[in-house]
């Protein structure tokens, strides 16, 4: 079930606008030349992790310091906070060497990512929520390193908590003094060298796994490719529904994920340039490695049961055709996602007109539009708050795995 045949990958690669896939997955050979380093080296992302967070993790982790240092990260939250006191030094001295962006950030380029962000937030929602989120569990590495780890066993807790990742991300001040990403990025980076030490002790994630350390560079870079050229190219799609986006925006939103991507400790030589190097990057960094894991079914569908649980104004049959629709068939039949044909038909012809009419292409509103308003606004609320309220929730580097792993 997990092998992919060459004509199912054209199919989905060309179902997913992603890439002209023309062959399955092949050995790394994207050159640093069409990234932000401009090296022109070709190095494997799957045999780089974070030489600066992953030894000092496995101190802490050994020293038992990790539960101290959750407590006081519960009073550091934005990124114009001090650091917190009565950290170990050698945290703090780390900290204070990231806590900064790069010096290639454009501070217009994130400004003007904010306000695309703002403009198309009911459209983000939607991709980053319904797609980005199920094509998650297609990702084989990531759906088991997910399910085999500490988060995996409350999907609520750890799907709030990439929500507010999403979230801080998007934020008008996502990068400034009063914005939250810069921090959450951090203890996001930090939760990734904890899960780097913890898995490979999970006999249950080895006996699964074909990697034997989890989430390197290229394993980010896949989740960057799920996110961000993923959302891009359907935006980009749209467009023959009317949907308005500049090369200005689409630029700036590029240099926000590779901004984000450096702070996550991605190489700056792994880091696509323009969207079309990410097109030809996800060539060997997505879509030749998507396929259904046992652990991936089961986590597709809590996330939809999750998003069901919030009143999205339709039917599961309606939500889950959703689905299929912004990630293909293919991907629904490996998830198991039953059929809703009747619903299937009002979203083919119903959400082109919806575009239209939010984008004032058309001045007759259409008769599903408060459906679809709902729908996109029930998931809103569910990245927003958590599907119950607007408070940050708390990103914590795990001690433990998933138990009984």
């Amino acid at each position: 079930m997990e092998n992919l045949s060459r004509r199912s990958i054209l199919t989905l690669g060309a179902a997913l606008g992603l890439v002209a896939a023309t062959e399955p997955a092949k050995a790394w050979a994207w050159s640093s030349a069409n990234s932000i380093a401009g090296t022109d080296t070709v190095t494997d992302p799957w045999e780089v992790w974070d030489d600066d967070t992953d030894p000092l993790l496995v101190s802490l982790l050994d020293n038992n310091q990790i539960p101290a240092v959750n407590n006081a990260f519960k009073s550091w939250s934005r990124n114009g906070d001090p650091l917190p006191s009565g950290l170990p030094p050698a945290l703090t001295t780390y900290l204070r060497k990231v806590n900064t962006l790069p010096a290639w950030a454009d501070p217009a380029k994130l400004d003007r990512a904010a306000q695309f962000n703002k403009r198309m937030s009911m459209y983000l929602f939607l991709l980053y929520g319904l797609g980005s989120g199920i094509m998650s569990t297609v990702i084989p590495r990531e759906a088991r390193n997910v399910y085999w780890s500490e988060g995996g066993a409350d999907m609520k807790a750890r799907a709030a908590k990439t929500f507010t990742y999403g979230y801080d991300l998007n934020a008008p001040d996502a990068f400034k003094p009063t914005g939250y990403f810069m921090v959450t990025s951090h203890k996001t980076r930090l939760t990734h060298a904890a899960v780097r030490h913890l898995l490979p002790q999970s006999a249950k994630w080895r006996g699964v796994t074909d990697h034997p350390i989890p989430i390197s560079n290229g394993d980010i870079l896949i989740t960057f490719h799920s996110l961000g050229t993923y959302v891009h190219r359907k935006l980009v799609e749209w467009r023959r529904f009317g949907l308005r986006m500049s090369t200005a925006e689409e630029e700036a939103f590029l240099h926000m994920w590779q901004v984000a991507l450096h702070l996550l400790g991605v190489r700056d030589e792994f880091i696509p340039a323009t969207w079309a190097a990410a097109d030809e990057q996800s060539e060997y960094a997505l879509t030749p490695l998507l396929a259904p894991t046992r652990e991936g079914i089961d986590l597709a569908d809590i996330l939809l049961n999750l998003t069901s649980s919030v009143d999205l104004g339709v039917t599961k049959g309606f939500q889950r055709e959703f689905a299929r629709y912004l990630l293909s068939d293919e991907i629904g039949n490996w998830l198991q996602l039953p059929r809703h044909l009747v619903s299937r038909g009002v979203i083919e012809v119903g959400w082109p007109t919806y575009i239209r009419f939010r984008e004032g292409l058309s001045p007759v509103m259409p008769e599903t539009f408060t459906m679809f308003d709902r729908f996109v606004r029930g998931l809103a609320m569910l990245f927003l708050n958590n599907g119950s309220s607007p408070t940050q929730t708390p990103i914590t580097i795990p001690t433990v795995n998933r138990p009984g792993s």
